[in-house]
């Protein structure tokens, strides 16, 4: 069994072309699971939606900007939400974003119970929690207790992540869409299992970023200038992301389109 995970798309087609075209380069996958945050926040919100819904044997699970999107009328939402909103009643998606489930369970060939939120087990980041790099061991067991799972997978961060805590394995896609600098690549993991176990590679994935700002621009959103400078890096990163999760996110070689497993 084969499965690409993402997160964090964002309405940003160009880059989730890539990263779908990489899926096909390494031999494509049996499945996919879509860890959230899927329309809002680019250029493209039914484009990137559309392309999603055809992917073949997809889960999808909902992050938080899908939640403030089937939250209420466009109008009373902020200015970037609405204008998402609105493309995407238009084109028939948000009866499909309003009912998307906050988490899916998946059972690996070697027995593995894997399961997918956006932030963590349980929510969808709308309450604030969610698993981040920086986070004490004692944090994280908070966030796990009761989750059933051998293998958590998360996106929301944007940072790509892989840490085990009392004998579960966490993993963070990271992002399709405006990673954290220095390493602005779109980024997904390839989860390949068999009856003897499991394996992780995570891979970064160049796309031509010139031609997503240029979209972004004549879109028509509302909050093109901010989201602008969070695709060009230039934003820190909250907390203390540490050497191990730092190194997972940016490769010594700028041309490779993987980093490490």
């Amino acid at each position: 069994m084969r499965l690409a995970m993402f997160s964090d798309i964002h309405g940003n087609s160009i880059a989730l072309d890539a990263v779908l075209a990489d899926v096909q380069a390494v031999g494509g996958v049996d499945g996919f699971l879509v860890l959230g945050d899927l329309a809002a926040g680019g250029y493209d919100p039914s484009g990137a939606v559309e392309r999603l819904r055809a992917l073949p044997d997809a889960q999808f699970v909902r992050g938080n900007t899908e939640a403030v999107l089937a939250s209420g009328e466009p109008a009373g939402m902020a200015p970037m939400f609405g204008w998402a909103h609105k493309r995407l009643a238009a084109d028939g998606h948000m009866e499909w974003i309003a009912a998307l489930p906050l988490e899916v369970r998946v059972s690996l060939p070697d027995g593995a119970h894997v399961l997918g939120n956006h932030a963590a087990p349980g929510t969808d980041g709308t309450d604030g929690r969610a698993l981040v790099p920086a986070q004490t061991e004692a944090e994280v067991r908070e966030l796990l207790a009761g989750c059933g799972a051998d293998l958590v997978c998360v996106g929301h961060s944007h940072w790509p992540m892989d840490r085990t805590v009392d004998g579960v394995r966490i993993l963070n896609t990271g992002s399709v869409s405006n990673p954290w600098a220095p390493d602005l690549r779109a980024c997904w993991t390839l989860l390949d299992a068999d009856a003897q176990g499991h394996r992780v590679e995570q891979r970064r994935v160049a796309y031509d970023l010139d031609a997503v700002l240029d979209a972004l621009h004549r879109s028509g959103n509302p909050a093109a200038d901010a989201l602008a400078g969070h695709f060009r890096g230039e934003r820190t990163p909250p907390g203390n992301v540490p050497d191990r999760e730092a190194g997972l996110c940016s490769n010594v070689d700028p041309a490779a389109s993987t980093t490490g497993g």
